[in-house]
């Protein structure tokens, strides 16, 4: 059965950063496609960023040059690294694999 756990959330001011981690259980992560998604009150699901097996990666329009998705096959692992932060990126964040796989989320705030 696959599991996966969302840390890393939290506040911070605009224009701070945040790394979200995801550890997955149950998948062999350098296997698999990986993504991080968003959803913030009232508005749809959305794709933040997604990480194949092989490729590139590929992100949302309004994220692209401020998130980095990466992967650590050793550690099961695949972060989100958030920079330059806006209020609009306050969401839940959700780790997702190929299969219909979801995390539980992690709340970020982009606040002052």
């Amino acid at each position: 059965q696959v599991h996966l756990v969302e840390y890393g959330g939290g506040l911070v001011q605009p224009g701070g950063s945040l790394r979200l981690s995801c550890v997955a259980s149950g998948l062999i992560v350098r296997l698999s496609g990986l993504s991080w998604y968003r959803q913030a009150p009232g508005k749809e699901r959305e794709l933040v960023a997604r990480s194949p097996p092989v490729g590139e990666s590929v992100y949302g329009k309004s994220v692209k040059g401020r998130f980095t998705i990466s992967r650590d096959n050793a550690k099961n692992s695949v972060y989100l690294q958030m920079n330059n932060l806006k209020p609009e990126d306050s969401a839940i964040y959700y780790c997702y694999s190929n299969g219909n796989h979801w995390g539980q989320g992690t709340q970020v705030t982009v606040s002052s």
